[in-house]
């Protein structure tokens, strides 16, 4: 009981000071859904070594989108005629970052961190899909196959509808409308899960490890990143709920540099996705993708820590001290909308898990017989309402599958 009595509390502090943020950033990437479409700006990732790398990278940055979910949609792109290059931007730069995840690491960390994030994940981006393009020179990809679809409810494929008559199917209220339903319900449903995950441990570092310890293995320094490193590497978990437990071990002693470490490697890469990652960019852009981003970690762990030194600051005292300028009353009102939102898909997300582990046997929800998917990417995307069902598809269906543009398994 006094186990509970600590970690809860704990928990329960943290879900407050991020509720507003963590909510601004979700009707931002809902707005960016309506009014930015991932499909159509694949005109821009095929062409050029270094510009569509670029812009794949930038692309990325906002998108609020986990490991898992970015591989539907990066696939999209490469099918729709991106190179492999700004593929490999696209796919390390997005699950990075993201609105979201930017806005709770302002509200829980500090200014430094929420620079340093995206900064971080754009270079690290660049890097890996420049070198796979110069890498691969001489080869030419497929021409791109757009898609047009209405982004706001799929009202037309656009094959016989020019721009400028679909243009007025929609007004401008109906998007926003559509924008603030699809963050709140589809975004919102990708990331409660793994962020309640996330809050827990978090508040389970706060209230029960020993600040010498942290400060002992993971306080700076190389060897500090590189411990990080092995940690972050396999874990799945997505940017938005790394942030809390990043939070909690910098004020547990860790340096800056180890926890931004653990920010960009355990978004990033997972072990279960990497088979997915093989079949959309190949063996050589896959080990490029995985070695830029562990260098890159490390390099920019250590160029943070470095930061703080040379500013005098201790990162433990300023996190979480923007969640400060927002009232209490806010933090609470913010807090009960999460969890209100969050009812549903957390039930989704553990009836799936029960209905996985009922799988293992040979035997689906209902009695039927399940499918394995070898090595399809995470079968937790089942869970999270983003349209594949990773016990009961093949991994055509789960690598092409781009649905609403942003959302994906």
């Amino acid at each position: 009981m006094d186990f509970i009595l600590e970690v809860l509390p704990a928990a329960w502090h943290l879900l407050l000071e991020s509720s507003v943020y963590i909510i601004f950033g979700l009707l931002i990437s809902g707005l960016l859904r309506v009014f930015l479409s991932p499909t159509s700006v694949a005109t821009h990732l095929g062409q050029g070594r270094f510009r569509s790398v670029f812009k794949a990278a930038l692309l990325g940055i906002p998108l609020p989108l986990c490991s898992c979910g970015v591989l539907p949609a990066a696939a999209g792109l490469r099918k729709q005629g991106a190179n492999k290059g700004a593929t490999a931007a696209f796919l390390i730069s997005t699950p990075e970052s993201g609105i979201d995840s930017i806005a709770i690491t302002w509200a829980l960390m500090d200014p430094i961190m929420t620079l340093a994030r995206p900064v971080a994940a754009f270079s690290t981006a660049a890097a890996a899909g420049v070198s796979e393009n110069l890498f691969a020179r001489g080869r030419k990809d497929a021409a791109p196959d757009y898609d047009i679809t209405c982004q706001v409810d799929g009202c037309c494929e656009g094959l016989d509808c020019p721009p400028e008559e679909h243009a007025r199917h929609h007004t401008l209220s109906e998007k926003i409308r559509e924008g603030l339903r699809f963050s709140m319900t589809d975004v919102w449903a990708d990331i409660a899960p793994w962020f309640f995950v996330g809050v827990l441990l978090a508040g389970l570092i706060v209230a029960l490890v020993p600040d010498e310890v942290m400060g002992q293995f993971l306080g700076g320094g190389l060897p500090s990143m590189l411990l990080m490193l092995a940690v972050g590497i396999p874990l799945y978990i997505c940017a938005t709920a790394s942030t809390p437990i990043a939070a909690a071990l910098i004020l547990k002693g860790v340096s800056p540099g180890a926890a931004l470490v653990f920010l960009l490697a355990g978004p990033a890469t997972n072990v279960t996705s990497l088979t997915v990652l093989l079949k959309i960019l190949g063996k050589r852009a896959t080990a490029i993708y995985l070695v830029t981003i562990a260098l890159f970690a490390v390099l920019f762990g250590l160029a943070v820590d470095q930061v703080y030194g040379l500013l005098g600051i201790q990162a433990s005292a300023v996190v979480g001290k923007a969640a400060e300028w927002v009232p209490p009353w806010a933090q609470l009102l913010g807090g009960l909308t999460l969890l209100a939102l969050s009812v549903k898909p957390v039930y989704k997300s553990l009836r799936a898990k029960l209905e996985g582990a009922a799988s293992v046997l040979g035997v689906g929800g209902e009695g039927k017989p399940v499918r394995s998917l070898a090595g399809a990417g995470d079968p937790a995307c089942a869970s999270a309402g983003c349209g594949c069902d990773a016990g009961s598809a093949d991994l055509e269906t789960v690598i092409g599958y781009q649905g609403s543009g942003i959302r994906g398994c």
